[in-house]
């Protein structure tokens, strides 16, 4: 297999050294971790930007700056999380929780309970509707598809989720923040769906929460662009190479499947390739665009109890949109930034002609801003799904503040490539034979 550089690639790289193929890793970056890299130092980001000025003095070292392109926050108990315990990718890494989740609603934002005596204090609910709410959650947490017991009346492969919702007669502020703050759905075509996906997210949320407390997230210390060198580092003792600062001219094709990749004149020879949608643009289609403004600022954000980190979550109702406006803040707590600085990225699915008008509801609650940086990506997603040509592309990472999507296209991907399901347990086998039972 051959395989060229985002965080995506870089865990299939790892995984499939893991499970026994040649990787010869390329990236025609000087870094790892392409789109998912973070940026240092401050300079840099200035640079990227085509900003014409330094950063002033008041931020502080450039080298103290790590900067996110695209913001993730990890769910505690979710599948990348998984895939790092599994692969041991953790030795490599430390991570912090964020420390609150926040939800909009009439302008103002609320933190979204994350324990019943929290729920039963929040603001978000009358009084009457936070029964309901708990009833709710009871329900949620005691479902088990495999135990009819717990249905109560509910069919998890045909009742929608809008009939569980009559069914405990939620209004419509504790349906925006269940289906947009817990299940993290970007839009409400969900609710026209079979509802065990929403209710198997709930439950996600929930036991990722229980983990640590304050929020159900985590995110590790010195930025994202520490999880792609991890994997680099798994795929490494596997046997796998890396190669930074390769371009690659030409994928070469016989017979309608890939044979090798061309660079610098030589070929390298694979009877598989992994690239992300740039280095094949015949065969993906555009599937829209995001915009992310990374903002950088001198104070917390307001009514989040001077929290370091958080998320807030902007449902599109509230807002009158077709999908959720996200917040995602970290500051220099995470050694991200210069001491007492904090970033803020908002990120959004771009819906009309002024995507910068689109986010002034979430720019709004950052006020004041002293740096902005604004980029406009478009979204890619594959035309091929590989089977004849071997050619497998990611899609582009969309607007979700979590790594559950981008998880989902590493499973698709793995059985597309290997013909079976992505299981998580044998993974943790074949790290046996390697480390032996006792450094688990």
């Amino acid at each position: 297999a051959c395989v060229k550089a985002d965080i995506l690639e870089c865990i299939l790289s790892g995984i499939m050294s893991v499970n026994g193929k040649k990787v010869l890793h390329m990236d025609r970056n000087p870094y790892y971790g392409g789109e998912s890299s973070s940026i240092t130092p401050l300079e840099e980001l200035y640079k990227r930007f085509t900003l014409p000025d330094s950063p002033p003095e008041s931020m502080g070292r450039g080298r103290d700056w790590n900067v996110d392109l695209i913001p993730k926050f990890l769910m505690a108990n979710g599948q990348l999380v998984k895939m790092l315990l599994y692969t041991e990718v953790t030795r490599y890494l430390d991570f912090k929780v964020v420390e609150g989740s926040f939800v909009y609603k009439g302008g103002k934002i609320y933190k979204v309970p994350s324990t019943e005596t929290e729920a039963l204090a929040s603001n978000l609910m009358g009084m009457f509707e936070k029964r309901r709410f708990r009833k709710f959650l009871v329900f949620v947490a005691n479902f088990d598809e495999n135990d009819p017991k717990t249905f109560e009346g509910v069919d998890p492969k045909t009742t929608t989720m809008r009939d569980v919702y009559k069914k405990f007669d939620l209004g419509q502020d504790v349906i925006d923040f269940t289906g947009h703050a817990l299940a993290l759905y970007r839009t409400d075509d969900y609710l026209d769906v079979p509802c065990l996906e929403t209710i198997n997210r709930i439950k996600l949320y929930s036991e990722s929460l229980a983990r640590y407390g304050k929020s159900p997230y985590l995110y590790p210390l010195y930025g994202l662009g520490e999880l792609p060198q991890g994997f680099a580092r798994l795929s490494a003792i596997y046997g796998g190479t890396y190669m930074l600062n390769k371009p690659v001219d030409e994928i070469v094709m016989e017979g309608g499947h890939v044979i090798g990749v061309k660079s610098e004149g030589e070929v390298a020879r694979c009877k598989q390739l992994i690239c992300d949608p740039s280095y094949i643009p015949d065969r993906v289609r555009k599937a829209g665009q995001v915009i992310r403004v990374i903002c950088i600022l001198s104070h917390p954000i307001k009514n989040t109890n001077d929290a370091n980190s958080c998320q807030i979550i902007i449902p599109q109702n509230q807002v009158n949109r077709n999908s959720d406006i996200y917040v995602c803040m970290i500051s220099y707590a995470h050694n991200v930034a210069a001491q007492g600085k904090y970033i803020a990225i908002v990120s959004t699915t771009v819906e009309t002609s002024e995507p910068e008008a689109e986010i002034e509801p979430a720019l709004e609650l950052l006020e004041p801003i002293d740096q902005k940086f604004v980029a406009i990506s478009d979204l890619y997603e594959p035309t091929d799904d590989g089977t004849e040509s071997q050619v497998f592309a990611s899609r582009s990472y969309d607007a979700t503040t979590h790594f559950e999507t981008t998880c989902n296209d590493i499973k698709d991907i793995y059985k597309r490539m290997t013909g079976s399901d992505f299981d998580f347990e044998n993974m943790k086998r074949k790290q046996n034979d390697v480390f032996g039972e006792d450094e688990q």
